[in-house]
């Protein structure tokens, strides 16, 4: 691994662990040229995954529109960003444990739901406001019932 600060080509691991996430090892490292250290993530390459959007087109998997989606959803609710990146990282492993090349949105859709229902039901209502495209207050109150009757 080339050391960022001197570009010297060689650096060796002084640490190794599982990074929080537990999807990625990190490790820490140490230049024996400028002597600095710096700590890197290793993480498995898995093959691009396409989203089949509602209209048919298709976009390669964004991890950045799924925590914006949370975020918003979670904007101003008593959830912690630590716990909001725990479900960003549910839903990931969720999508990718599909195992399957392309994952219509709509599936999508509902992983993320499944999540916030869990993490907080206000937030899975926003989302599932915008993501349903509730038309009339019957539509919202009938998945707000859902949520009740459990």
């Amino acid at each position: 691994m080339k050391c960022p600060y001197c570009g010297h080509p060689d650096t060796r691991v002084i640490d190794s662990r599982p990074a929080e996430d537990g999807s990625s090892i990190r490790r820490r490292r140490s230049c024996d040229e400028c002597t600095k250290r710096f700590t890197t993530y290793e993480k498995v390459e898995t093959i691009p995954l396409i989203i089949i959007k509602k209209d048919n087109t298709r976009e390669q998997y964004n991890r950045g529109k799924i925590e914006s989606g949370v975020l918003s959803a979670c904007y101003k609710r008593p959830v912690s960003a630590d716990d909001i990146a725990k479900a960003v990282n549910k839903i990931e492993n969720k999508i990718f444990n599909l195992e399957e090349k392309e994952v219509p949105s709509s599936r999508v859709g509902e992983i993320v739901m499944e999540e916030l229902k869990d993490l907080d039901e206000v937030a899975y209502v926003r989302f599932a406001s915008v993501y349903r495209e509730f038309k009339d207050v019957n539509t919202f109150m009938k998945e707000l019932k859902k949520i009740l009757d459990k």
